[in-house]
């Protein structure tokens, strides 16, 4: 994980720093045991996370926010540590019960790093990272901007990165089916306004 040439830590108090340099860490341990576990999506968190900043950069957020954030994008998988290997490996399609116990993983994450109370924003934003803009997502079927920001931006870095890559079921999709697949979700799976920064920071080089 980058140790911040992306955030600028001159606005953070000392403290704070010494803070944010142990949430580091702890995240680096985290993730490197996720990565343990799933070999085939290693470094797929780290990724997303960088993604993550490309976007979150734009707006008008503080020095913390946007930390936390970056720590949720690269937490956000933790809770698959707990799915089943005969799930969570598997090169088929998921039956609707499979599907249903690996939707659990947003809540799994989330309880993970409630256990720390320094954690709690960073928990809420992994909760949430399933939940779509027309509220068919999961767990809790939020819709709109009742989704956090960080957990939309999450969601649709991680949804690019995982179209992009080789995954035991599908072979990675190219640039253009990835823009399309963007498009399609506009107001659907993705927030729009979302999409329009994705497509100018990402696919800048294709046409429109």
């Amino acid at each position: 994980m980058k140790k911040t040439a992306i955030l600028e830590r001159k606005l953070l108090s000392q403290d704070s720093l010494h803070i944010y340099e142990v949430y580091h860490d702890t995240v680096e341990c985290l993730t490197a045991a996720l990565d343990a576990r799933d070999q085939y999506t290693r470094g797929h968190s780290s990724r997303v996370a960088d993604m993550v900043v490309l976007m979150a950069q734009g707006f008008k957020l503080t020095a913390a926010e946007l930390e936390t954030i970056h720590i949720a994008a690269h937490l956000h998988d933790i809770g698959k540590i707990a799915i089943p290997d005969a799930i969570l490996f598997k090169t088929g399609l998921l039956t609707a019960e499979e599907r249903t116990v690996i939707e659990q993983h947003p809540v799994i994450g989330s309880k993970i790093l409630c256990s720390s109370r320094h954690l709690h924003d960073v928990a809420m934003l992994v909760l949430h990272h399933h939940e779509r803009w027309d509220g068919r997502g999961y767990p809790a079927k939020l819709q709109g901007t009742a989704i956090p920001l960080g957990s939309r931006i999450i969601a649709i870095c991680d949804a690019i990165e995982a179209m992009l890559s080789d995954r035991p079921y599908r072979k990675a999709l190219t640039t253009e089916q990835c823009r399309e697949q963007l498009l399609a979700g506009r107001d659907g799976q993705f927030d729009a306004m979302l999409v329009g920064i994705a497509l100018d920071i990402f696919f800048s080089g294709l046409q429109a």
